[in-house]
């Protein structure tokens, strides 16, 4: 089976390259989906209860996101260090569970397998892949979509200051393809890169 990482920065359209691999019959694991699912676990939200207070958790006792969220992002030395605690609660865990599914997609056959995680190269998970795909887009451009999907300039901002900068992801990846136009430009790129992989396999 080969394992294909995707990144990018912030809104260059990660998920929209994932799911063309999806409808190519691979596999997808997003780490965000797995993420909330380690945000569930009890023990990773007594922790964050002991850290930030009951107020990081609704009336159902689960882990309220954007209360996190406002805790961690920001170019602050205090959001940075409540980031590095979030991360080494969360990482490990995604981690494993992301071994797991790789694991069992393994043992049923798949062919491919596809990691969409912003953090890919920060967390080390890139050492689950074969390659890694970097979807590169003008930062004008990924900041107009992320202002289209509700964000603010300043969170934005904040987003990707909290990760790598877009060059050094681009210089650890295998393949870059451009997404700063329609999608119908992307596909012929995908494919190139899936016979690339192929062709490796």
């Amino acid at each position: 089976m080969y394992v294909l990482g995707i990144v990018g920065g912030v809104a260059s359209g990660k998920s929209a390259v994932s799911q063309a691999f999806a409808r190519r019959g691979a596999a997808v694991l997003d780490a965000d989906q797995v993420g909330h699912q380690v945000l569930a676990e009890p023990e990773v939200i007594a922790a964050f209860r002991q850290r930030w207070g009951d107020g990081v958790a609704g009336p159902d006792g689960q882990i309220i996101r954007r209360a996190v969220a406002e805790r961690v992002f920001g170019e602050s030395p205090e959001a940075a260090r409540e980031r590095d605690f979030l991360n080494s609660v969360t990482h490990p865990r995604i981690r494993q569970l992301l071994t797991e599914m790789l694991t069992h997609l393994r043992s049923q056959g798949t062919t491919l397998a596809v990691i969409d995680a912003a953090l890919l190269h920060e967390t080390g998970w890139d050492q689950l892949c074969d390659g890694v795909l970097f979807v590169d887009a003008p930062q004008a451009a990924r900041r107009q979509r992320a202002l289209a999907r509700g964000w603010t300039a300043e969170q934005f901002a904040s987003r990707e200051a909290s990760q790598w900068p877009v060059e050094q992801k681009k210089a650890r990846s295998t393949w870059v393809v451009d997404n700063s136009a329609a999608l119908d430009e992307l596909e012929p790129q995908l494919s190139r890169v899936l016979a690339a992989i192929v062709a490796q396999a």
